[in-house]
This record gives C-alpha cells, sequence and structure tokens, in this order.
C-alpha cells in the first residue's frame, strides 16, 4: 500500500465448487445462476464475485481497504478425473468470466473493472499425477482450440 502496488490473487470457483458441491450449486460456479446469493448486504449472482469479495474483505480487515487487486489466475478445467471438468464446463466458465470482467461491473464491494487473466493458454502436456491440472488451456499443446472462446463483451 506504500507505493501503491496491487495484490494478485489466484481465483479459483472451481475448486470451491469441488470441495463444497453439497452447498454450492454448479450454475452459480459458472456464472450461470439465476438466483443470487445474498451475504449481509451484498447480494451474489457468482461464486467468483464472492471469492473475490472475499479476498477485498480480509484486505479491509488488515487496514488495507484501497489497495487494488489483480486476479491473476482464473480458469476450469475441460477433463480431468472430476466429473464436472468438462470442455462444456470450461467453456462456459471461461466466455462468462471474460464477459463479466469485460462488463467493467466489478464485484458488489467494488464496482468497477477487475484485471484478470485466464489460466492458461495450453494444456500441458507432461503427465501429472493430478490430471485435472493439465487441462486448463484453451488450446491443445498442437495449437488447436480445445473449444471456442469469445474475447468481446
Amino acid at each position: 500500500s506504500d507505493n501503491g502496488a496491487p495484490f494478485m490473487a489466484n481465483v479459483y470457483p472451481f475448486f470451491s465448487y469441488v470441495n463444497n458441491w453439497k452447498n454450492i450449486k454448479l450454475e452459480y460456479a459458472l456464472f450461470k445462476s439465476t438466483s443470487p446469493v445474498v451475504d449481509g448486504n451484498h447480494s451474489y449472482a457468482n461464486l467468483f464475485d464472492a471469492i473475490v469479495d472475499t479476498i477485498i474483505s480480509a484486505m479491509e480487515d488488515l487496514g488495507y481497504p484501497n489497495v487494488p487487486l489483480i486476479v491473476t489466475e482464473s480458469g476450469w478445467p475441460s477433463a480431468g478425473k472430476i466429473n464436472v471438468a468438462t470442455i462444456q464446463n470450461a467453456q462456459t466458465y471461461n466466455n462468462n468470466l471474460i464477459r463479466h470482467v469485460l462488463s467493467n461491473a466489478g464485484t458488489p464491494k467494488r464496482p468497477g473493472s477487475i484485471e484478470t487473466y485466464i489460466f492458461a493458454l495450453f494444456n500441458e502436456d507432461k503427465p501429472n499425477p493430478d490430471e485435472t491440472k493439465s487441462h486448463y488451456g484453451l488450446f491443445y499443446p498442437n495449437k488447436t482450440p480445445v473449444y471456442p472462446v469469445n474475447f468481446s463483451p
């Protein structure tokens, strides 16, 4: 905060959903919820905003309410051993994330733009014990798209 640098955080609704699927609806994690989740004075239409605002609340509690936040990684795997790691869910999540970020709506606690980066550009081509981690890319290692991505609002 002394030099105006942002705080950087990775935000993965996928992990929150997978670790608490009994209490979190998949539609909420994929930006497709039709009913908001109300938390105190704020109403959340998606899990991404709820996670970002949790980070912002922690920063406020620590005395840093004005430090900018950059989401350095967010994404959804398109394959793996977990049943919601599908091409359809990855495409839905990433396209809805892009639409949300480009809308400049921000979150209930912090309206406005949220600088956000998608993880990852390419799927990994090396074996990984956690197969899901290898499938976050928008492209296969041979440079063909895993699914269509819309980078316009």
